[in-house]
């Protein structure tokens, strides 16, 4: 019986383990049918109004409110017909009444679709019928919530309704005067306050399209593409197929935001692979879980929370890409390193090589392609902004004929190669060509560099975005097998039909609309949870009692957030963990903040957030990425999430660190400082990922690893050692403003000690922080900030505060005095404090090459 289900398991395709991992059905016949048919429409929805068609032919043309219904309708139907009720439910049909659940479910949804010029045309007066359609939704929302997500989302979701309605029997600062259940029912479902809210909007706007552009792209083949690259660049090196996990992840998650796919398309291949050159299974594992959430974290496509971030923060994605860049990227080489140190503490070797090339010839064809690759970006970047004004109106159809000559192109190139091994055909003892496999799948890069185009050049929104890359997709799924045939000549292998790509498009679509199944009813019952602290204002009360526990202390406060963020993983996935986190808690940090003086900037708050969010998907016992790569690598599941949990620690420290050191974000940060704290950085993580693992040239002695972990901290934030050396402001009394502003420059940065009671009668002290503004003297710089004072009894208090002016913008209110004001004081650079980290670096390397000297064999002990 046992060998039966390994054989069985063993043969389970990557949408198969997926469904297999969170407990889908996978049912046959008819059904299969049709919910392959629902999955299929849903995306060509999706498509339909990411398009410029509707608006092109007049037809079709949707507003937020009903495209978030549809969207709702598809993600509740399909929830209930593929997750079953209960364990014991049959996997290999659909009872009718879970089809009854998914019909209702979906009816009380579109009811916002049908009845919409209805409901617009009274707002807030709530029918027998409107009222009937949210008990019904609401309920029916938290069932397919605990189906596909499980028990937590729904459990938090029903406290904060109860908590709604059971408002003036709460305990002390937890009372409110309450919510009446005609009100709840038309805040929570009729509005969009609630499920129908920001949350859902950005899953219907944007996430849907990206996740299809990740499964458009894996069925074309570029998953395993990235994969057969990253293991010809890597294999030969320690712990080979190992990094090349983790560079395949990292390539995956370029385009993937989702953990679970990520691992078990990446994972089916390199498991395997590093369980061949010696790694336990639960540590193969734990390296694929490991690099595969950090796909979430990697731009262009991050997790979906990423995009939620746009509307929650109010910054272009382009931005959120540019602050999130570099802490990837660090994590990401710094997860190679921890893969090289295993590899060292378990003494492997090598992959042999199929024709050995020298290292200088390997690094003149690197230095060659990186020049071609810079020479060709330039040429595409001022040659595209050349054609633009050249072409006018016929714009659009030039770079398409400029794109269909390059695919030609590319699609010639890999005719000339070989196409690449299945992962049966793999010979893992042996390492293929990274050239001819570079060649072989050149065509996979072109819908990635439209998307990347078109977010960062162009700056389309998001969703126009991913519609451009995935119509590139759509032609080259559908084209690539019969022009690759025609275009080699010796016809020695056949690459399939138009037939083929038609059905890869269509499994496509069908794969990309289940994956997103769980991600439109997590952010639907999200809503739930958000419309609750908007309806009851439960949001400052949590502010006072998580001040009140951190005792305003903003470490403290951070680590209490990390923690509930760890602790709701255990049961959310990673996009409800950070709707409700940031929700509640990013506003108080940012508060708690400004009143110890410190200005944390509110995209880092939401990236602290997201990053311990993406835990989620790690923290055992319910960290499902865990669970999908233990079963690949037959491995235990928990082990395998502790030991990724681990391996994430560096995951876990940047957030702290880009809290107090906001260049790690490129936030007001010029080219060469970014590169040479990218440079820095990377090293400072690569220390700290040597002190974790309690390895550098050697195993690590404890003041070894202690000594590391500072010299990381020193590097990473320099400015904590300067500001112990010398104050980092020039104190003034707030009667001196005016004379201050005359002998400050525009543009210089004035920081400003505030006491007093805020918009909601909330005694409060904090600081605000001004840019100094035009003007030819102080008075008419202090009249530009909007702000004029008085004196009364030795203090300075505000007399107006201008409207719409930078003082109202900074929350500043009549009557409230001015401490203080502080003036960045003139310092030496922060950075020098680099050289006495780098000098300790330097010394605990001589104490172990020393030790290495004496004994040869600690070397790989």
């Amino acid at each position: 019986m046992n060998k039966t289900l390994t054989t069985s398991q063993d043969s389970l395709s990557s949408e198969e383990l997926i469904a297999q991992d969170v407990g889908a059905r996978l049912p046959s016949g008819s059904m299969a049918y049709l919910i392959a048919g629902l999955a299929l429409a849903w995306s060509l929805f999706q498509l339909w109004i990411a398009s410029p068609l509707p608006f092109i032919i007049g037809f079709g043309v949707m507003n937020d409110t009903e495209t978030r219904a549809i969207h709702l309708a598809f993600a509740l139907l399909l929830a209930f017909l593929v997750f079953p009720a209960r364990k014991s439910s049959p996997r290999d049909r659909v009872p009718g009444f879970d089809i009854l659940l998914g019909l209702v479910s979906a009816a009380a949804a579109l009811y916002l679709f049908v009845f919409y010029v209805d409901l617009a045309q009274r707002p807030g007066n709530l029918t027998t019928a409107d009222f009937v359609t949210a008990c019904i939704g609401i309920p029916l929302l938290l069932e397919a919530a605990r189906r596909v997500l499980g028990p937590a989302l729904p459990i938090i979701a029903s406290v904060f309704l109860i908590y709604s309605l059971a408002g003036p029997w709460m305990p002390g600062l937890l009372s409110h005067r309450g919510v009446p259940f005609t009100a709840l029912a038309n805040h929570q479902w009729i509005t969009t306050e609630g499920v129908f809210g920001i949350a859902l909007g950005v899953s219907t706007s944007f996430v849907f399209l990206f996740v299809l552009f990740g499964a458009l792209l894996e069925r074309a083949g570029a998953g395993h593409y990235f994969i057969q690259l990253a293991f010809s660049m890597l294999g030969h090196l320690r712990g080979g197929p190992a990094k090349a996990a983790v560079v395949a992840s990292g390539l995956t998650g370029l385009i993937s935001g989702s953990s679970i796919a990520n691992v078990v398309t990446t994972g089916t291949f390199t498991i395997p692979m590093m369980r061949k050159v010696g790694f336990s299974a639960e540590k193969a594992g734990a390296v694929e879980v490991a690099s595969s959430v950090n796909g979430q974290i990697m731009p262009p496509v991050m997790g979906a929370a990423a995009f939620l971030m746009v509307e929650y923060v109010g910054i272009p994605y382009v931005d959120i890409i540019k602050h999130a860049f570099l802490p990837a990227a660090i994590s990401y080489i710094s997860l190679l390193y921890i893969v090289h140190l295993e590899a060292l503490k378990l003494g492997m070797q090598p992959i042999a090589v199929a024709a050995a090339r020298p290292w200088l010839a390997r690094l003149t064809g690197f230095a060659f392609g990186a020049a071609l690759l810079s020479t060709l970006s330039m040429a595409v970047y001022y040659g595209l902004g050349w054609l633009k004004p050249l072409l006018g109106d016929y714009t659009l159809q030039g770079i398409a004929l400029i794109l269909a000559v390059t695919y030609l192109g590319l699609l010639k190139i890999a005719a000339m190669n070989d196409p690449l091994p299945t992962e049966e055909e793999t010979n893992l003892d042996t390492l293929p060509s990274t050239r001819a496999v570079l060649l072989s799948g050149l065509h996979y890069l072109l819908p990635v560099i439209v998307l990347v185009w078109c977010l960062m050049v162009e700056r389309l929104s998001p969703g126009l975005s991913a519609f451009w890359g995935s119509m590139i997709l759509v032609v080259i799924v559908l084209t690539q097998r019969p022009l690759l045939n025609w275009l080699r000549k010796d016809g020695k292998h056949d690459y399939g039909s138009v037939q083929d790509g038609v059905i890869d498009l269509r499994e496509g679509l069908i794969a990309g609309a289940r994956n997103m199944i769980g991600i439109g009813v997590a952010t639907a019952t999200a809503g739930v949870i958000v419309g609750a602290v908007s309806q009851t204002g439960v949001g400052l009360v949590l502010a006072d009692l998580v001040e009140m526990l951190s005792m305003g202390n903003l470490l403290l406060m951070l680590l209490l957030t990390a923690l509930l963020s760890l602790i709701l993983g255990m049961g959310l996935p990673t996009t409800a963990n950070y709707i409700v986190v940031s929700s509640l808690l990013a506003p108080v940090i940012v508060v708690l903040g400004q009143q110890q003086g410190l200005i944390v900037p509110l995209i880092a708050v939401h990236l602290f957030v997201f990053y311990f969010g993406i835990m989620a998907d790690v923290t055992p016992p319910v960290g499902l990425a865990s669970f999908a790569a233990a079963a690949v690598s037959k491995g235990d599941p928990i082990k395998t999430g502790l030991t990724a949990f681990y391996y994430s620690l560096r995951t876990a420290a940047l957030p702290f660190l880009f809290i107090f050191n906001t260049d790690l974000l490129l936030i007001d940060v010029d080219w060469m400082h970014g590169i040479i704290i990218f440079i820095v950085a990377t090293i400072a993580m690569l220390i700290f990922a040597a002190a974790t693992q309690g390895y550098f040239l050697t195993r690590n002695r404890w003041y070894e690893t202690v000594l590391l972990l500072l010299v990381a901290f020193t590097l990473f934030r320099p400015g904590f050692w300067q500001d112990q050396i010398t104050d980092p402001f020039r104190y003034v009394s707030p009667t001196q403003l005016s004379h201050e502003l005359d002998t400050l420059n525009e543009g210089d940065i004035l920081r400003m000690r505030v006491s007093g009671e805020d918009a909601v009668g909330v005694e409060r002290e904090y600081s605000v922080l001004f840019e100094v503004p035009a003007g030819n003297n102080g008075d008419e710089k202090q009249l530009a900030l909007g702000l004029e004072t008085y004196q009364e009894g030795g203090k300075t208090l505000i007399d107006i505060v201008h409207f719409s002016s930078p003082a109202e913008k900074a929350g500043l209110m009549f009557d409230q005095e001015i401490m203080e004001i502080r003036i960045p004081a003139e310092r030496w650079a922060k950075e020098w404090l680099w050289l006495p980290a780098i000098l300790l670096f330097m010394m605990i390397v001589g104490m172990q090459r020393r030790r290495i000297s004496k004994d040869p064999a600690l070397q790989t002990a």
